[in-house]
């Protein structure tokens, strides 16, 4: 096992991947810019080495600076917690060339599953629906336009190496296909040092449904159930629950183990996650995966009792899987409600600044759950450089609506003063007779902030 790790990510994830390790007896260096030098984060680790300015091209992707750290504090591997450079390859190959373990696949697997449309190539030959799209990556608009018009409008182009929504561009015509093809390369190139494109046709409310696999370098590979992330603004999501509405146990047991024989076939090792797309005649369609752990992973663990970032660690140090897929069992219900400091009522605008206020725990009623991951305290300034998340709300019940219960108490309970959040509009998903219900898409948000109560808000 690994005596020290390096944990090459920011804010909560960092927090979470430190918490693990330190469960785990394994020591841990934090990295920070210079706009994160007092983020709390820092201070979880054992230790802390500045890499770059304040912009993630000057050190959250600055692989240089990343692999120097690693090396001048005698780490032995890398935790790149999610994106940033956790699904780059070539950051893969050289943590392998400088003889540190990247905790994830392999820059070949990585290649095959976590670039998207390498995904989608490996899926469609392994007889998987895939949604109608372009074969391959895009080298400009003309080749998106030709893509566009074989698949017919509206249709999404999106970030080959990234995912959180960055780069990711909805067209309904070839005027706005043209126009967005630029800004989506740029801003995946920022976020993900990649500026390439697809291209998918565009399923008018769907349901986004995803499956949680691991993998171990042995060729054995196991599901754990689906999460629901149909609640997304802007292709980010915003509230995840496991297991999903509106699959039933046989659908998850095929969609699930359809998802893992992928991975062992393609020689995946890992934490991983297989994303589809159900449209309203309940057929799913493969999207992408995302070859790294997920924002949403805690409500997997909560329903399986199953670890992910230890288990990701272990994985990465050799080990094989400890749990067989006779061993998962989904126990419950759970819902996460992400924490982000934006202003819903102006489009979900980012909101930096000063938390005079940040009260998240609070007492979980008898036969429920609560789970808090931040890297936030009072009087942490959020920089304006990086995503908007300062925390997450996970609830555990029984059952769906014993979760959506204790997850409405703890967020009318919580106290967050000096910036605006999304809070406020989460209580209202949380109480639409359509989530009650579950039954929604991936329109719900854009219905609610329609309403009047979301403007007043």
């Amino acid at each position: 096992m690994f005596r020290r790790i390096l944990v090459a990510n920011r804010g909560e994830i960092a927090a979470r991947v430190i918490r693990a390790c330190r469960e785990m007896g394994i020591r841990t260096v934090a990295v920070h810019s210079t706009a994160d030098a007092d983020s709390p984060h820092r201070k979880l680790a054992d230790g802390a080495i500045c890499i770059g300015g304040p912009r993630a091209a000057e050190s959250y992707l600055n692989a240089d600076a990343i692999l120097q750290a690693a090396e001048q504090t005698g780490c032995q591997a890398i935790h790149p917690g999610y994106g940033f450079l956790s699904e780059n390859p070539l950051f893969a190959e050289r943590c392998a060339s400088h003889r540190i373990t990247f905790i994830g696949p392999t820059a070949a697997a990585m290649r095959r599953m976590g670039d998207k449309v390498e995904a989608r190539r490996t899926m469609d030959a392994a007889g998987v629906p895939v949604i109608p799209g372009s074969a391959g990556a895009l080298v400009s608009a003309d080749e998106a336009a030709s893509a566009a018009r074989g698949a017919g409008y509206p249709v999404m182009i999106k970030a080959v190496a990234g995912g959180g929504g960055r780069g990711m561009r909805r067209c309904d015509d070839e005027a706005s296909l043209r126009r967005m093809f630029v800004e989506a390369s740029a801003e995946a190139d920022a976020a993900f040092g990649n500026p390439s494109l697809y291209l998918e046709k565009f399923i008018e409310g769907g349901r986004h449904v995803e499956i949680q696999i691991l993998a171990d370098a042995y060729g054995t590979a196991v599901h754990l159930g689906e999460r629901e992330c149909s609640v997304q603004r802007n292709h980010q999501k915003l509230i995840e629950e496991a297991p999903s509405p509106v699959l039933d146990a046989g659908e998850r047991a095929r969609l699930g183990d359809r998802a893992a024989r992928a991975v062992e076939n393609a020689g995946y090792s890992g934490a991983g996650t297989l994303e589809f797309l159900r449209d309203r005649e309940g057929r799913l369609y493969f999207m992408e995966m995302n070859a790294r752990v997920q924002v949403e992973h805690p409500v997997t663990e909560e329903v399986t009792g199953v670890d992910i970032v230890h288990e990701q660690i272990r994985i990465a140090a050799g080990e094989r899987l400890r749990l067989a897929q006779k061993d998962v069992k989904l126990k419950g219900h759970a819902i996460e409600c992400r924490i982000n400091a934006e202003d819903p009522a102006a489009g979900f605008r980012p909101a930096p600044g000063r938390l005079d206020v940040f009260q998240l725990a609070s007492p979980a009623a008898e036969g429920t759950r609560l789970r808090i991951e931040t890297h936030a305290e009072a009087g942490y300034a959020i920089p304006p450089f990086y995503d908007s998340m300062i925390g997450k709300v996970i609830a555990w019940g029984a059952d769906r609506d014993a979760a959506r219960s204790a997850m409405a108490r703890a967020l009318t309970a919580a106290r967050i003063e000096g910036v605006p959040t999304t809070v406020p509009f989460h209580i209202q998903v949380l109480g639409d007779a359509a989530f009650i219900r579950g039954e929604y898409d991936v329109t719900l948000v854009e219905r609610l902030l329609a309403s009047p109560a979301t403007r007043r808000s």
